[in-house]
């Protein structure tokens, strides 16, 4: 087995397709949450099925969300809406290049791929262990995707992603009559709202635990690494 790198060592750990869709998605992702906390000041509540109006029963009430928080800061369902469909093509594209690049490159299975031994519940108990010691890189493989990372970034991309994506879709009336198929599977179109939004939920705290294990394990090291590909190898 060869020794570890030493602390200092550059390493390349991000190719230019993973570094470019990490960009262009950070700021799709940004505006869409903006966005869509606009359009949700319109009618702050969430139901399941078919249908949903002021009289009916609805398994969540949502804040107001304050104007620093929403885009526009003004409420403007109208122009809230253009923000959000037209950053929904930068993310559905950004996804779509981004996963036929991964699989060109073999990122996916190189990089992102639980192995069988990494999934043992003793193997899991000490990488949660370690995070918790505010150690994050494997001193033999430092710049490998520890398992933790490997299963978000899976549940992320295979799961929450297309979520938000199928379900926006649904809510479109122009898809609903290309893909009626859509509202069906999702239960119908207040079901795939209340989705909709549990999968914006779940993204932006992905993206609350992300950047603070970005803070915590060397912010720099981090974001030039996303900009430039090369990393470090910490003390």
């Amino acid at each position: 087995m060869a020794d570890p790198p030493p602390p200092g060592t550059r390493l390349y750990r991000h190719r230019w397709p993973t570094r470019l869709w990490h960009w262009l998605n950070a700021i799709a992702i940004f505006i869409l949450i903006g966005s869509g906390l606009g359009i949700s000041n319109a009618h702050p509540r969430l139901y399941w099925g078919q249908y949903g109006a002021n009289f009916d029963h609805a398994w969540a009430h949502l804040p107001r969300f304050p104007a620093w928080l929403t885009i526009p800061a003004n409420y403007n369902l109208a122009l809230s809406r253009r923000w959000h469909l037209f950053f929904a093509l930068v993310l559905v594209f950004g996804l779509l290049a981004f996963m036929l690049a991964s699989l060109i490159n073999r990122h996916f299975q190189r990089d992102l791929r639980p192995r069988a031994a990494e999934l043992r519940p003793r193997h899991l108990g000490a990488d949660i262990a370690a995070h918790l010691a505010f150690r994050f890189h494997d001193p033999a493989r430092p710049a490998a995707y520890n398992i933790l990372q490997k299963l978000t970034y899976v549940a992320v991309i295979g799961i929450f992603l297309p979520l938000v994506i199928l379900t926006g879709l649904t809510l479109s009336p122009g898809m609903n009559a290309a893909w009626p198929w859509l509202v069906e599977l999702f239960g119908g179109r207040q079901s795939a709202r209340s989705l909709h939004f549990i999968a914006m939920a779940a993204i932006s705290a992905f993206i609350v635990i992300h950047l603070t294990l970005v803070i915590l394990s060397g912010a720099w090291n981090g974001i030039r690494s996303m900009l430039t590909g090369w990393w470090r190898v910490p003390q």
